[in-house]
């Protein structure tokens, strides 16, 4: 079963199924980020919904590429989620079903071709702050990390997620 985030489903209401896909971009000891402008201002992982007959990671490759101007290499899948919200974009309620995946960031092609949006590598020193941004703050409420010492305390949690986002080898979190 895939963890749900947030609010609870209405049970008089339905809901459209919505995929999406979002990237973990590590590169050297920073995170690549994409900034979108409105509506409101905030970092986010790149990504974004998986059009009708695309693959996930077609469409990983595609949404990075029009959020950041980066082609990305080995995408490995590290998780999911579910929400349940309001889309005023598309005018509908949908079930958003989101994959997380873990990718290196190969090389920048250009400036990103969404509009609104602009590149940025975030350095490491930074990383208290990825906790705000919307995608990570979610896998962290969402997964819980086994641990043989038994319960963890949340930095302690965090620290885990963010060390099996950035192992080479990807490690899936569930």
């Amino acid at each position: 079963m895939i963890r749900r985030y947030g609010e609870t489903p209405q049970m008089d209401r339905r809901y459209q199924i919505r995929r999406g896909v979002y990237a973990i971009l590590p590169y050297g000891d920073a995170l690549l980020l994409t900034h979108q402008a409105e509506p409101e201002p905030e970092f986010q992982l790149p990504g974004g919904g998986i059009d009708s007959g695309e693959h996930p990671i077609t469409a990983l490759h595609r949404e990075v590429m029009e959020e950041t101007g980066w082609k990305i290499a080995r995408p490995r899948h590290i998780g999911a989620f579910r929400r349940f919200v309001f889309m005023p974009e598309y005018d509908l309620w949908a079930e958003k079903l989101c994959l997380v995946y873990r990718a290196d960031p190969v090389l920048r092609l250009g400036d990103p071709t969404e509009a609104g949006h602009e590149d940025h590598l975030i350095p490491s020193k930074r990383r208290l702050s990825f906790w705000r941004i919307p995608e990570i703050g979610l896998l962290f409420r969402c997964f819980r990390p086994r641990c043989a010492c038994g319960a963890m305390r949340d930095d302690q949690r965090r620290q885990v997620i963010y060390q099996r986002c950035l192992i080479a080898g990807g490690v899936y979190i569930f």
